[in-house]
């Protein structure tokens, strides 16, 4: 593929607001993770919880309002982000910026708490519940597109824990197409019952904070983020430090809805995709950053794709012992980490 430029990134997530506060807390090893509090829920678990979401939004988008758009709102003004895409609809107009957005679970709280607030005699629910603007899949991008004044192509992407990764080679794809000239990908994940409960029923919750990779790991650790990250072409010559997405991979296991090939074999073949797509080889790759959930079959999975093409040398590492997986939003935290 033609070499896309990285203009800019934000995330969100348990560790603090913004790329800085992130690096601090993992150069000081310092983990967000705290036993799960959220909504007094009775769950035994661990959770990495982003603080302040009880802000509603501004006036203008109250209609988005919900748990899910509140995150993704403060990783839109984070790092710059928002200038960042205002100057690409200054440069190429609003039209041929895409935005392209992922998340596993949007805003299944607010239906939840609506739910709760039913008429008792009716079960209407609650007046304003806006199911389109909040719970939907595709309401973080209404949400996003509003905020940003976008109007380029612009479409929701829902895989689970792939979601936000998937999304750069989604833009890649527009972007080399020419339906676009500049995109924003990213997305959100925030917590409802429905994903804690969720997990901790499939019994993959681990007891403390969770441990990736640990031969005594017993399990995940749940937590919020959002990111963005703003693609446009390269140029012929990028600068020498630029920030570049020189290649992506995508496949499928076809093995289980919710456990991994043990062989690891689709993401083997996603990175293979990757740097045949860069035209590099796996010597040439430095660090790789790792999805390391810390369940027993997925960590063990990922090790054997790794291993088996990178080899046992290759600097590696998983950051969700600092923030819990993030679910949709856990490609683009994966992303910003190793950028």
């Amino acid at each position: 593929m033609k070499p896309l430029s990285i203009a800019g990134l934000s995330l969100v997530s348990a560790l603090g607001d913004g790329l800085d506060a992130t690096w601090q807390a993992l150069h000081e090893g310092r983990s967000a993770l705290a036993p799960c509090r959220f909504e007094n829920l009775p769950i035994d678990a661990w959770a990495g919880e982003v603080q302040g979401l009880n802000e509603p939004l501004p006036t203008a988008f109250s209609a988005f309002d919900c748990r899910n758009n509140r995150l993704a709102e403060r990783a839109l003004a984070a790092d710059g982000f928002e200038q960042k895409v205002a100057n690409a609809v200054a440069k190429y107009g609003a039209h041929r910026v895409g935005l392209f957005t992922g998340t596993s679970t949007s805003g299944i709280l607010n239906t939840e708490q609506a739910y709760t607030a039913r008429d008792p005699q009716t079960g209407a629910l609650p007046e304003g519940f806006a199911y389109a603007q909040t719970h939907n899949t595709h309401a973080l991008g209404y949400f996003a597109r509003a905020r940003l004044s976008l109007a380029g192509p612009s479409f929701t992407l829902s895989t689970a824990c792939a979601a936000t990764a998937k999304l750069f080679a989604t833009a890649a794809r527009m972007i080399n197409a020419g339906l676009c000239d500049a995109a924003v990908v990213g997305g959100a994940d925030s917590f409802c019952g429905t994903t804690l409960f969720g997990f901790h029923a499939l019994g993959v919750m681990a007891e403390g904070p969770c441990r990736p990779f640990d031969k005594a790991r017993n399990g995940i650790s749940i937590g919020e983020a959002a990111g963005f990250a703003l693609l446009e072409r390269a140029p012929e010559i990028p600068e020498p430090n630029a920030l570049l997405l020189l290649g992506t991979g995508e496949s499928s296991d076809a093995y289980h809805m919710s456990s991994p090939d043990p062989e690891g074999t689709g993401a083997a073949v996603a990175m293979r995709q990757a740097l045949g797509d860069a035209g590099l080889t796996p010597e040439e790759i430095d660090y790789i950053n790792l999805h390391g959930t810390a369940t027993l079959v997925g960590d063990s999975a990922e090790d054997k794709a790794v291993t088996g093409l990178f080899g046992p040398e290759t600097p590696r590492s998983s950051a969700k012992s600092f923030t819990g997986h993030t679910l949709g939003a856990a490609g683009m935290v994966g992303a910003a980490m190793a950028a």
